[in-house]
Parts: structure tokens; C-alpha cells; sequence
């Protein structure tokens, strides 16, 4: 497809969500099965879009003067991805299944897109409602902060230590522009692809080896908190996909027991395969049993529940 296409493909998702009033997965999934020519970067591009929009609509449409589907993309595409007046034509060229051309009030509104005099909760992109509790919290800096909120976050990866040092992770993963994080001592963070796309991390070698783990920054922060130490008996009781505790059996360096449960077993299926890839062996998976209840010891370190 080409960029207008997937922009018309947006603006379709879009009027489908307001129409239909439905999740935004739910729409995109349906249009992907209703347009079996679009490829996965296809799908990923207008996704990526859709979101931009849904993220900044109140400010997308305020810039706008309207708060329909094509105007919040248009929106989007000025606030979120930077494009000029000259780059968004050609985009809404009317040809090749792109939207029709930019109206001279949209030409104006885009060239000249300002949030100047907008309420706070629309320059920062957040519910009125909400406006009292957060000006409480960030006073002077609510409006930057809230807008911090409405971008798409980066990936933040953890190094596993039982496996490798956050140097060599930073140095192997240089061609996807890592850094590190400025809280956790084990986390790299990974930018999005010019196209806003998160980076392909799942074919890295240090991904498929067990070096890094998808988690982000907090979770890390959370699971260093708990301060478990080599040689401990430690309950997870949350345990759900096995994040944390991958987390907490590198901190433990594989010494001790860590019992990793959830009231909803079926959270606990993918924890066995990232256990093997991670190298983890202090860690013992407890599904619940009838009633609720597991066999556990009874002495006890930390007892982690997310």
C-alpha cells in the first residue's frame, strides 16, 4: 500500500471505532480480515496511525477546528509526526485510494497549528475531569507531563545478568539506537523506528538467547524493590506471564526458591518457556490448585504480590 492508502485506511478505522463505538483492536483486527492485500507492515503503519490519532485527539482536534476522523489525523500527522503542509498534501492526494485533497480551511488550520489558548486538558491530552488531581500532583508542569503521557513509550528491555552484563547487551543492541534507562541499573531502552514502529526485537539474538527480557523500566524498579536475596525461599503470588520473577531469579543469582503461582493458571503458560530461555533454575511454578489452594514451605523471604 502506499502512504495515502494506509492514511484512508486510518481514517476508515477511525470512523468505524466512532460509528460502532468499539475497541480500537477490535476494529483494527476486523479491517485487516476485510483487506487480506494489506502486509504486516501495512497493518502495523495504519495501526501505529490510529493510535497516534486516538492518543492526541483532543489536541489534534483542537488544531483542527474539527473533531471528526480525517481531522484528528490530520492533527495527529502535524502534532505527533512532525510533517509539513507540503508532505501532508501529498499525502491527501486523492489518487491511488488516498484521501481526497486538503480543503484551503484544512491547508490553513495545518499550517498554522498552534495550541495556543487551549484548556489544559486538551493541550495535554487527558480527561477534564482528571485536571484538579493531576494540577495537585505536576502543578506548573501538568501540561508537559500529561503530554509525556499521551506518546508512545519506547521498549525497555532488562538485562538478564545470569546470562550477560548490560554493556555487552548495550553494545550488541547499538544498531537499534539502545540506551540505557535513567532509573534502572539493568534496563536498556530501545526508540521507535522512524515509522513508529517498535523495533523488530523478537529475531535479535540477544532476545532469542535469553540475554534481554521485554520489561518496562517500573516493572524493573518493582522487582529490585523487593531487595530478594541469594538463598531465599520467595512467593510470587502474582506471578501471571513470569516477568518479575524472571527478574527477581537473576537477582537472586539462580540460588535459593522462588515459587511462582496466580490464581488464573492459564496467566502462568508462557512462564516455562521463558524460564528455559532465560537460564532460570530457582524457580518452581505452582499452578492453583481446586480450592485455591498450593503446596508451599512454610518459611519464608519475601512474599511478591504485583
Amino acid at each position: 500500500m502506499i502512504a495515502g492508502a494506509r492514511i484512508a485506511a486510518a481514517i476508515e478505522v477511525l470512523e468505524d471505532i466512532d460509528a460502532r463505538r468499539r475497541p480500537a483492536a477490535d476494529a483494527l483486527k476486523d479491517w485487516g480480515l476485510a483487506h487480506r492485500f494489506a502486509g504486516s507492515k501495512d497493518r502495523s503503519a495504519i495501526g501505529s496511525l490510529v493510535f497516534d490519532a486516538l492518543r492526541r485527539r483532543a489536541s489534534s482536534a483542537f488544531v483542527m477546528g474539527e473533531a471528526g476522523p480525517r481531522a484528528v489525523i490530520l492533527g495527529a500527522l502535524r502534532l505527533v509526526r512532525g510533517l509539513s503542509l507540503e508532505e501532508a498534501s501529498a499525502l491527501f492526494s486523492g489518487e491511488a485510494h488516498a484521501p481526497a485533497p486538503m480543503s484551503e480551511k484544512e491547508r490553513e488550520r495545518f499550517a498554522t497549528a498552534s495550541l495556543e489558548g487551549a484548556p489544559a486538558h486538551v493541550a495535554g491530552d487527558f480527561p477534564a475531569w482528571l485536571e484538579a488531581s493531576f494540577a495537585a500532583v505536576f502543578a506548573d508542569r501538568l501540561i508537559a507531563e500529561t503530554s509525556a503521557l499521551a506518546e508512545r513509550a519506547p521498549v525497555d528491555v532488562r538485562v538478564n545478568t545470569l546470562k550477560c552484563s548490560r554493556d555487552k547487551a548495550l553494545l550488541s543492541l547499538a544498531h537499534l539506537n539502545a540506551a540505557v534507562t535513567p532509573l534502572s541499573p539493568l534496563g536498556l531502552r530501545l526508540p521507535l523506528t522512524p515509522e513508529g514502529r517498535n523495533p523488530a526485537l523478537a529475531a535479535e539474538p540477544d532476545y532469542v538467547k535469553g540475554r534481554v527480557e521485554v520489561q518496562d523500566e517500573g516493572s524493573q524498579l518493582a522487582a529490585m524493590l523487593a531487595a530478594a536475596k541469594p538463598g531465599e525461599q520467595v512467593l510470587d503470588l502474582c506471578a501471571g506471564a513470569g516477568g518479575k520473577t524472571l527478574a527477581l531469579a537473576a537477582l537472586m543469582q539462580n540460588k535459593g526458591q522462588i515459587y511462582a503461582s496466580d490464581s488464573d493458571g492459564r496467566r502462568l503458560m508462557p512462564i516455562y518457556a521463558r524460564l528455559e530461555r532465560a537460564g532460570a533454575r530457582n524457580v518452581q511454578v505452582r499452578a492453583p490448585r481446586r480450592g485455591g489452594r498450593m503446596a508451599l514451605p512454610i518459611s519464608w523471604g519475601p512474599v511478591i504480590s504485583w
